[in-house]
């Protein structure tokens, strides 16, 4: 006897073109399940069975809820699609949104090469405009609890200082391959060189703060609303766990690893979102508590950066474009 066909969940609700999403159901007609369009448009499967699905977003389906048909199924579910914010970057971490509803991206380029503009700045409205010039590889980003933009160079192994004009002005050197950057709420700057230290920075002083095992690619910090520096940086391990530095400088771990840990930020109700970029499992992963394994909560294709702006709207990045959800 053949069960009624249905759905009981999706996961994730959202994503991006290139992510992978999973419907889980009951009774799927397997010979039939080749067949999946989102919106309109016709979805590659990746693995079918009779309760489980796994499908591509394809590139063409508009932004906001799409409607997921499966032939043999009825009815239909639901994901929504982040729409296309800007794109012609090039990211290497998270971007950043500013109190006023701007987000800021980089055109960080290749190793050395000195880009037109170092810092866009895309407004409410969609409009991207240049904002910063002459930063080499610029490289991670945050807001000092004097409202100012802060910018890393992983070339240059410095930060600069970026006025609301855009002019910028050098306020660390000798920093290694710098990378993310966090403040505290002391107003201490905290940089992480990708070789291994986490420096602190205060009164123009630097100083090592934490050690940990060098990246192969960068190192991307967030100050979590109790204080604590949360670190990600991919390394030649198979799995990489977040670090949660204290305010003494000790280090300790989340207890579930990532497979290639990317930018991580805290959403507005406090719970740490880490991207993680490994093939075929690329998204957001949202931590809700220490002894539960984050959830996917955004697929996507090879995000390195998630940020949250002051209505809570959500944006994810790729390395060449940053998706908006609403």
């Amino acid at each position: 006897m053949s069960s009624y066909p249905s759905v009981t969940a999706i996961s994730p609700v959202r994503a991006v073109a290139g992510g992978r999403v999973t419907i889980h159901g009951s009774g799927f007609p397997v010979e039939s399940l080749s067949t999946i369009t989102v919106g309109d448009a016709p979805a590659r499967v990746a693995f079918a069975s009779s309760h489980r699905v796994v499908f591509t977003i394809p590139g063409d389906v508009d932004a906001g809820p799409a409607p997921i048909r499966i032939a043999g199924v009825p009815g239909e579910t639901y994901v929504t699609i982040g729409g296309e914010w800007a794109t012609g970057l090039h990211q290497v971490d998270n971007p950043i949104y500013d109190t006023h509803g701007n987000l800021y991206v980089t055109y960080s380029g290749a190793r050395g090469q000195e880009a037109p503009v170092s810092v866009f700045r895309v407004t409410p409205s969609g409009t991207r405009e240049p904002f910063v010039s002459g930063i080499v590889n610029a490289t991670s980003m945050a807001f000092g609890p004097n409202g100012l933009l802060y910018v890393s160079s992983r070339f240059d192994g410095a930060v600069y200082r970026i006025d609301e004009d855009g002019t910028c002005e050098q306020v660390a050197a000798d920093l290694g391959v710098a990378c993310g950057i966090a403040f505290g709420d002391d107003g201490a700057m905290y940089v992480g060189d990708r070789s291994g230290t986490i420096f602190r920075i205060k009164d123009a002083q630097a100083a090592p703060f934490a050690t940990l095992p060098a990246s192969v690619a960068a190192f991307h910090l967030a100050m979590s609303p109790a204080g604590e520096l949360f670190v990600s940086g991919p390394t030649l391990g198979s799995y990489d766990y977040v670090h949660r530095i204290d305010r003494h400088g000790e280090v300790t771990t989340l207890s579930t690893p990532l497979g290639r840990p990317q930018g991580l930020a805290f959403a507005p109700d406090g719970t740490l979102h880490v991207v993680d970029a490994l093939a075929g499992a690329s998204g957001v992963y949202r931590f809700t508590s220490e002894d539960r394994p984050p959830e996917i909560v955004v697929s996507g294709s090879a995000l390195v950066g998630v940020a949250f702006g002051p209505n809570g709207e959500m944006v994810v990045a790729s390395n060449e474009t940053v998706y908006r959800f609403d």
